[in-house]
Parts: C-alpha cells; structure tokens; sequence
C-alpha cells in the first residue's frame, strides 16, 4: 500500500501575501515560515530593489540574443551557462563571438553580484568570483547588483543563499513546464539589516572565500602549464585541434591493429603519443593502484538519512563547487571502492563526444570532496605512493592534451568509455623529481585552498542564519 504524504492546510490569508495563487509550490517551498521568521526579527528591513544598484534596474534579466560561438579565444569570450555558474574550474567553458556580446552589453557580469538561476531549476546561486569578472553569462541567471554603498555585496549573497533567502526566491516561480522567475517577482523580497558589524564579517567571509576559489582554480592551471613549459611542447587548444584536418581521412597499415574504430587511431592523437613516449614517460596503469583502476561499478542504491550515510556524486555533480547528490546508505557501499582517497583523481568514464560534455574530464579528489561516494562513472585514479605523486597526475589528465588523448582512446555507440588497454597504457609524461614536486605542491595548495573556501561561505550562512533565528 502506498503512503499518501500528509497534507498542510494553508490559510486564506497567505494567499493574499502570494497574489492568490492556486498552486502549492509557493505554499509548500518553506518561504511562509522564512517571512514569518523575518516578521518577527525587530531588525530592520528593507526590499530588494531599495540595496540593489538603480532600484529594479540592479536586478538584470540579460534577454534572448542569437548565438555565435567560437572555439578560438581571440574572438571570443567564456559564457557561463546556468550550469557554469556553479562549477569549479570555469577554464574550460564555451567560447561565444565577441560580436555577440557587443550587441547585448547586459551578458557580462562582474564581480561581487549574486547570480540567480531563473528558469528551469530555479534558485541556484553563486557569488561572481574575481574569476568571473568580465565573463558573458547566459540570460538564464539573474543578475543581482548589490549597490556597495547600501549593502555589503558578500553579506546580500549570504542572506540570499541562506536558508531563509531560498524558499522566498523559489515561491515567487512561474510557469508550467519551463519554470521561471522575473526580476519584479524577487524585487520586494525582504532583506534584513543585521547591523553593521555582523554584515561586514559576513561580506569579508564570502569575499575571502571568492577570492580563494578563484586562487585554487588559478594554481591548478599554473601546474598544469608549468608541466607543459618543462617539456617544451603547447597544451592543445580547442582551436589549433579542430584546425588539423587529418582526421578527416588517414590510412592506417599495421599488423597489430588492436581495434577497428578509426577514433583509436587519429593522427593527431597518434602525433601526442609519439612527443610523450619520446621522453621518459609512465604508463597510467602501473602508476595508479590496480584495487581501484578501471570504472563501471555497479551497486544498489539504499537511500538513508545523512547521519547514517554519505552523498553519492554523478559526473555532472562532481565538477560543481558544491554537489547536490543524493544520500545513501554508507554501509550498503562498504568496500565497493566509491569512497576514494584524498588524491584521487576521477576520470569522467562515460558521456557522448560532444564538445562541452564532461566526459573525459578529470577532477581531484580533495580532503573535503573525498568525504564524498563517487559513482560508478568515473575512471578512480589512486596514485600508487612510490610511482607518482597525486597533485602531479592531476595536473596532466586535468590538461586540454589529456583530455583529447582520452577521448580518442573511446568506445561504445552513443554512450562512450574508454578501451580498458588503451586506457591501461596511456602515456603520463614524467619531469625530473624536483619539478614534479613543484607541481604538486601547486596542486596541493590550490586543493586546500578549495576547502577553505567551503567553511568560509559556510561560516557566513551559519552567522546570518544564527542572528535571524535568534531575533526572532
């Protein structure tokens, strides 16, 4: 027999407070129960539109546009989708023509504005970090421009990204099938003045924390550049891989052909593994630890509450600053191999070929994020201590080269993975023992400074939560 969720009676008069809506999201999404905390706060407060830059012009919706895009980044410029705007490393997103940008100046962010999703899944966030500055974004994701003058901006995106500012911003959605928000639906939210002194600590907080991420993200292509300046040869850009137009007709004469898709053998792919192996060179699959290598684990999957289990993270999870997976039972997962060291790095292992897919794409396991159960789409990594160092293996397979190599060792119709021996016998390029450990000492600063940045935000949603909760 099925258990029927309890109902929640809803009164008259909170209809008049969400503009006699019918539908149950405003209702139901926890947004009554943060106004009535807010009520209840004797702190002052003040609508949104009254601590944004211009009033309701602070709060942007950049419009639809026709898009070009461009594989070259001197003539274009990286656009954040919806999706983007939560992800770690932004080194790797779509590239739209300037002239596109030209024509709706509204596209590009800045630092310091909070970063609303609007349509579709509605109320994600993120702080435009120094990072972001000056990147074009897409007209899914409000704009949010603090005026600095009224508000502290850190202090505005903490509030609103806290546990009261979601539900509020979630209930104002619109729409059947596509669900939406509008800057006049999110204009008269209530912001709370919590006094001087707590919004400053607040705002230093989220900006530290910006700052930090963007730091990490900077180290880590820092270590990847510095493995390819000792070895004197260029990361393969987007633009210089598509030029080379080899791979639309090559001849292949062997006797030892081990598989028959002409993918495996792309001379351009060919032409990398002959510069590697022509120095000294490692094989991925003797330098990582065999109890782990491979991917394709498959397990039931016994949801449980938190404290008795650990998040489970897809690929599409594992790249954001924060994963939203689901939680499963801990011990149903126990000695599967989905919990995985610090150091680890992850190999997207299955996806299609599409050029802003995540598949092939390689992130690091660090402290914080090896808390997390990994699924079984993942290539796992685990550097074996006397071969290689971690950092080191990170900062060549998070490479654009990397990448492309893994790619054309692909198998499979429309879902793609790696050929197991193919994969087994990737060549890792291998610098003389001081330069690798440099690498991963920049790997390793740029991993801590990712985590520091999570208890910093952290810290700042509990401090506005703790003075909400407790003047009311």
């Amino acid at each position: 027999m099925t258990n029927m969720t309890t109902g929640k009676v809803i009164q008259r008069s909170w209809m008049d407070l969400n503009g006699l809506r019918l539908d149950s999201g405003p209702y139901l999404s926890g947004a009554f129960e943060a106004r009535v905390a807010l009520e209840r706060l004797q702190a002052r407060k003040e609508p949104l539109h009254k601590v944004t830059l211009g009033g309701l012009d602070g709060i942007i919706n950049a419009g639809r546009f026709p898009r070009t895009w461009v594989n070259d980044l001197n003539y274009g410029i990286p656009f954040l989708s919806s999706t983007d705007i939560l992800q770690a490393d932004l080194s790797r997103v779509s590239l739209i023509a300037k002239s596109a940008v030209a024509q709706n100046e509204k596209l590009l962010i800045r630092e310091g504005w909070t970063l609303i999703t609007r349509s579709g899944t509605i109320g994600r966030m993120a702080y435009s970090r120094p990072d972001m500055d000056g990147l074009a974004c897409t007209e899914d994701v409000l704009r949010v421009i603090p005026d600095p003058e009224r508000i502290p901006p850190g202090y505005l995106y903490a509030y609103l990204s806290s546990r009261y500012g979601v539900p509020m911003i979630v209930s104002g959605t619109y729409g059947a099938v596509i669900q939406h928000i509008e800057p006049r639906h999110i204009a008269d939210l209530p912001v709370p003045r919590l006094g001087e002194a707590i919004e400053r600590e607040v705002h230093n907080l989220v900006s530290e924390a910006a700052r930090l991420r963007a730091v990490s993200s900077s180290l880590f292509i820092e270590g990847t550049s510095k493995i390819f300046s000792t070895l004197g040869i260029v990361d393969s850009q987007r633009h210089i891989w598509y030029q080379d137009q080899r791979r639309l007709g090559f001849n292949v004469k062997s006797n030892e052909l081990r598989t028959h898709r002409a993918l495996n053998y792309d001379p351009r792919y060919v032409d990398v593994q002959k510069i590697i192996k022509g120095d000294r060179f490692s094989y991925l699959g003797e330098i990582c630890d065999p109890n782990f290598f491979g991917s394709g684990i498959i397990f039931k999957r016994i949801d449980a509450d938190p404290e008795f289990a650990v998040r489970l993270v897809g690929q599409r999870e594992a790249f954001q600053v924060r994963p939203e997976g689901r939680w499963i039972s801990k011990a149903s997962i126990e000695g599967l191999g989905l919990i995985v060291p610090t150091g680890t790095t992850l190999i997207a292992a299955h996806g299609t070929l599409g050029e802003t897919e995540l598949y092939c794409r390689s992130v690091y396991a660090t402290e914080r994020t090896s808390e997390y159960a990994f699924s079984g789409d993942f290539v796992r990594c685990v550097p074996l201590e006397d071969h290689i160092l971690s950092g080191y293996l990170f900062a060549f397979l998070r490479s654009e080269t990397a990448f492309r190599m893994l790619r054309c060792i692909s198998t499979g119709s429309k879902q793609q993975a790696p050929q197991p021996s193919l994969l087994w016998e990737l060549p890792i390029p291998r610098l003389v023992k001081t330069d690798e450990e440099y690498i991963h000492n920049l790997i390793q600063q740029g991993s801590h400074a990712f985590d520091k940045s999570l208890h910093l935000e952290e810290e700042a949603w509990q401090i506005v939560e703790h003075a909400i909760q407790e003047g009311s």
